[in-house]
């Protein structure tokens, strides 16, 4: 979950961010104090509840430095029978520890505790992906897309798109 509020968003470079894509055009919109204290934390608290606001899920990952897990509150994406994860902030924390962990992750909701296996998008896989979630969530993240939404054209949201990570979910049993 990413709470709009321009004001108190940092953009981080890519240096910075650490991407682990060399070339990529990454980037962080790191969220602001209310954000992380109380938005996340409110949604994370309802989603392990097991109350869903609008698709949302607790994103639970290896981390990649200390081995420990990490949990964040992520928007779960479902196009056309396909699992689907998003980042709208950009080459954050949960996508570098996706990445370090070969993708192993898993989503929680309440006492439900799903496995998957996440294989990152290309570029040009995106467009349609991200189309879809900012139809569904552009209120509430539309503010870290540069003013691209789910009217824009392919050409603007391909042009978005190596600014925000996109996953695919397959479910391991």
């Amino acid at each position: 979950m990413n709470e709009a509020l321009p004001a108190a968003e940092s953009t981080v470079s890519a240096e910075a961010a650490g991407s682990a894509m060399p070339g990529a055009s990454a980037h962080y919109q790191a969220p602001g104090a209310f954000t992380r204290k109380v938005f996340n934390r409110l949604v994370a608290a309802l989603t392990r509840r097991g109350v869903s606001v609008l698709g949302s899920r607790v994103l639970e990952v290896r981390g990649r430095t200390s081995g420990e897990p990490r949990r964040t509150p992520v928007n779960l994406l479902v196009l056309d029978g396909r699992e689907y994860l998003v980042s709208p902030r950009g080459h954050g924390q949960w996508v570098r520890n996706v990445r370090a962990a070969d993708g192993e992750l898993y989503l929680l909701l309440g006492r439900s505790r799903a496995h998957y296996r996440a294989t990152e998008l290309a570029d040009q896989e995106k467009v349609r992906v991200l189309r879809s979630y900012l139809q569904r969530w552009k209120a509430e993240v539309g503010v870290f897309f540069g003013g691209v939404g789910p009217d824009s054209s392919d050409e603007e949201l391909a042009a978005i798109a190596p600014r925000h990570p996109a996953f695919v979910l397959e479910r391991i049993n």
